[in-house]
């Protein structure tokens, strides 16, 4: 029987960054992961694919348009098998990146589905059902989290699909549903739109991205709604049918109304929940809370002490990055260094044409917890990257402390938003204020003038508006 001193079940972004991190710091480290490739569903049914088809979506809708600009050229052809393929490729080749990593660090790869023996002891079934039994002074449970479902409605990632199912699609479907107005909805519906489907967005809310800054929000909804996705808000979904051209949708409004969608294809995305059927946690006593996600204390530790958790298993938001973070916290933590997560800064991003990135607290937390903020704004329209290549939607709002200046959040949607997120990431990391950011000498012309700017204008000052 094969010993280790460190076992991580899972191998997507937390699994395999903590399985990393735990080698580099000299501890026998193996890693199990079901699904054949590593990289989990952030890498190879989430995060990248879709970025793909979200770039390479966005490229098509901007050559139909470049006459507009001056540029002329052919009619413009969509061969959605080719782009697929381009979007399986950059998949394949970051998976068997992490594999290199593994084999780099000394990190032992097993495949196969992995579940609890005894504390220690880890059962592991290959995909022709040979077992092997391996044993672990700790053991380190990131098995992630799996698409969630509504009551009665099963995908079939046809018809009925989850956002692995929209990733996958063989033809651009002339009319998609989608239910849910968050993150993944939004991303998949704006990728199939700009193909040319024509796509309406059920959402039970009377607003989108549930948890935003509400400007931001409404903002985004608005120019979604200019691009042409459809939004029926307060709308509760009450039964999917499949029928024979595609699916039916029934739903009710907040007046009692009722109104059926016709789809081809219905994107159901309602949120996603922890992925731990199969672990046999209860043979060990393993304690969940209410949602089913794994209890774990401040460093990660569960009921039982040998065990911990990290990721999309556990409370917080379940983001790729967080699990990371998680990740190097946890391998930091049991060879007895300090790790630790800021959940204050830990960024979101929505990679739409414009993109929307959200930090720290937004006005509507801030004014719950009585806390008195100023807030800076400035528009991309007065940015001069922005309007020389004609790209101009959106703002960033940066919020800070009223007494201190000390930056409490920030919230752009624009141009670049996920990568100007950092910034702000970075400062608040320092503890900065919003004078810190608009003292710091930004390159001209680029677009993160409009985050010095914003910073300007907590303080009333702002140049260029």
């Amino acid at each position: 029987m094969d010993k280790f001193q460190a076992v991580v079940i899972g191998g997507g972004p937390g699994g395999y960054v903590c399985a990393i991190r735990l080698a580099q710091l000299g501890i026998k480290t193996a890693c199990i992961e079901s699904r054949g490739s590593l990289g989990g569903t952030c890498l190879n049914v989430g995060c990248i694919p879709s970025k793909s088809l979200l770039n390479l979506s966005e490229e098509f809708h901007k050559v139909k348009n470049l006459s507009s600009k001056g540029i002329e050229v052919g009619k413009v052809k969509l061969d959605l098998s080719k782009m697929m393929k381009n979007k399986d490729k950059a998949v394949t080749i970051l998976t068997k990146g992490v594999e290199f990593l593994f084999k780099k660090n000394k990190v032992t790869y097993f495949k196969g589905i992995g579940s609890f023996k005894s504390k220690n002891s880890i059962l592991i079934k290959d995909e022709k059902n040979n077992e092997t039994t391996i044993e672990s002074e700790k053991i380190i449970i990131a098995t992630g989290s799996i698409p969630a479902s509504m009551p009665g409605v099963k995908f079939d990632e046809k018809i009925i699909v989850s956002s692995t199912g929209a990733l996958k699609l063989e033809k651009v479907p002339k009319r998609m549903v989608v239910v849910g107005g968050g993150y993944i909805g939004l991303e998949m519906g704006s990728v199939w739109s700009r193909l040319g489907a024509e796509v309406h967005v059920i959402e039970f809310l009377d607003h989108i991205t549930p948890g935003m800054d509400r400007e931001i929000s409404k903002e985004f909804m608005k120019i979604l709604k200019k691009q042409g996705v459809k939004f029926h808000m307060q709308h509760k979904v009450e039964a999917v049918k499949k029928n024979k051209p595609g699916a039916s949708i029934s739903t009710v409004d907040k007046d009692g109304n009722k109104k059926n969608f016709e789809c081809d294809v219905v994107l159901i995305s309602v949120g996603r929940k922890p992925n731990t059927n199969g672990l046999n946690l209860e043979k060990i006593g393993l304690q969940l809370d209410e949602k089913k996600r794994i209890k774990t204390n401040k460093n990660f530790q569960t009921n039982i002490e040998n065990i911990y958790a990290l990721g999309d298993v556990i409370s917080g938001p379940m983001l790729a990055h967080k699990a990371e973070d998680e990740g190097i916290a946890v391998a930091e933590n049991i060879v007895g260094q300090s790790g630790h997560v800021n959940y204050d800064t830990i960024p979101g991003v929505v990679y739409t044409t414009p993109e929307v990135a959200t930090i720290g607290k937004t006005e509507e937390q801030l004014n719950e917890k009585k806390i008195q903020y100023k807030v800076g704004k400035f528009s991309f329209m007065a940015n001069s990257r922005a309007k020389a290549i004609d790209d101009t939607e959106g703002f960033v709002k940066i919020l800070a402390d009223a007494r201190t200046d000390k930056v409490l959040g920030a919230h752009l949607i624009g141009p670049h938003a996920g990568e100007l997120i950092a910034e702000i990431g970075v400062a608040m990391e320092f503890g900065a204020s919003s004078e810190d950011i608009a003292r710091t000498c930004h390159a001209h012309p680029t677009f993160s003038e409009a985050v010095k700017e914003a910073a300007l204008s907590v303080d009333k000052r702002a140049i260029h508006s």
